[in-house]
């Protein structure tokens, strides 16, 4: 989880037919440097086996309510102390009923009783079970409580049909823990954030477009990580990628639609990130049919106008905002990045180079050198994208925090 140190996380798992899926999210956070124990109902045992959990794990899984493995210790009140996030995954609608109403007749709800961490539920049932008022009145009861109960998907059920009730996946899961546990903390927190991603896509005819190899992975990582840091973050995307859970997505095609959804957001926007890849020019006229070869033909010329430049005119109309922009460069990187930190009045600009050898655009791995009006560049050697995006959002953080 970005932005998410390593934490102690006790996984809840309880007998529905999506237990399954327990065992790709308990990898997931494994993967991200986590330490996972998990917790079985008698039920779950049904549906996914305990040795496969504590393989994952790498952690004894809990089933027996008497198990006392440690003389002299309380297992479930040791487990509940060692607890810093709770997450029942899936959440069956008896166990939802067990823990609204304060039940302890199993090492599971007695466990989630003595925890006093943060708690997250992700219910899974069918769509009638889901919608019964009695249900409904737990769920309320548990958001009462003070417990984040996560939406559920709609989708195809076990018995066959589409509907509510559908657990969310194991990456969704795992993006809306992180989003649960960054509100209150972080570099950004309560900070109105835009960031855009992608490169632009301007029709040339109704099968062509010019483009550029931006994947947009940047200013994707850049929106987890500034979600992670407390921001509230719209997330304006030329890739039609759906971003993480918790980030206001507006999906765009080209440099115009780019700059009216940028100029909807301005005026109550604290940071601007343009990590997209803006095109410098669009085809005068777009035409309505596909453009076909002629006979003979050898050569096509395409009439091409300015775009408009969408980060210089932020910065000549930003008041309070902190302006954050982009350099793609091939050659003369700090010359270059240099020259347009100061012709498009950007309070801090990123310059990476994109012809460099597994960097830059489409690549998974960035380097990029962070400069700034009047203060020495920071350079940020190559690493994961994902890794830059946090150096990066506590580095645009403490800055603009310094102005303010």
């Amino acid at each position: 989880m970005a932005g998410v140190s390593s934490l102690h996380i006790t996984l809840y798992i309880t007998g529905g037919i999506a237990a399954y899926k327990a065992a790709s999210l308990v990898r997931l956070w494994k993967k991200s440097g986590h330490m996972v124990r998990v917790v079985m109902t008698e039920s779950a045992t049904k549906f996914i086996t305990p040795l496969t959990l504590a393989t994952l794990s790498q952690e004894e899984v809990v089933t027996d309510n008497f198990a006392e493995p440690q003389p002299g210790e309380v297992s479930h009140i040791a487990l509940a102390d060692w607890t810093n996030v709770a997450v029942a995954y899936p959440a069956t609608a008896n166990f939802i009923a067990e823990i609204a109403n304060g039940l302890a007749g199993n090492m599971a709800s007695t466990t989630w009783l003595a925890t006093t961490a943060p708690k997250i539920v992700f219910p899974a049932m069918n769509e009638h079970m889901l919608n019964q008022s009695a249900t409904q009145r737990n769920i309320v009861q548990l958001a009462t409580d003070g417990v984040t109960v996560a939406p559920t998907d709609t989708g195809f059920l076990a018995e066959g049909y589409k509907g509510e009730g559908r657990l969310l996946s194991p990456e969704t899961a795992q993006e809306f823990v992180t989003y649960v546990l960054s509100r209150g903390q972080g570099v950004l927190q309560d900070t109105q954030v835009v960031i855009t991603a992608g490169g632009t896509k301007e029709a040339i005819d109704p099968v062509r477009e010019l483009t550029n190899r931006s994947s947009g992975k940047m200013g994707y990582a850049l929106a987890v990580a500034a979600l992670a840091a407390g921001a509230n973050v719209t997330l304006i995307s030329t890739t039609g990628q759906l971003p993480a859970f918790g980030i206001n997505y507006i999906p765009v095609a080209d440099a115009r639609e780019m700059q009216q959804a940028l100029t909807d957001h301005f005026d109550t926007t604290d940071i601007v990130i343009m990590a997209a890849a803006v095109a410098d020019w669009r085809p005068r006229a777009v035409a309505q049919e596909k453009l076909k070869k002629q006979p003979g033909q050898e050569t096509w010329h395409l009439d091409l106008v300015r775009n408009p430049d969408i980060l210089a005119h932020l910065g000549t109309i930003k008041t309070h905002q902190f302006l954050v922009g982009f350099a793609a460069e091939t050659q003369d990187l700090l010359a270059n990045a240099t020259k347009k930190l100061s012709s498009k009045r950007a309070d801090m600009l990123v310059a990476n180079n994109v012809g460099g050898d597994g960097v830059g655009f489409g690549a998974d791995n960035n380097a990029v050198t962070v400069l700034q009006p009047d203060a020495a560049p920071i350079s940020l050697s190559k690493a994961p994208k994902t890794e830059i995006a946090v150096q990066l959002i506590n580095i645009i953080g403490r800055a603009q925090s310094a102005q303010q």
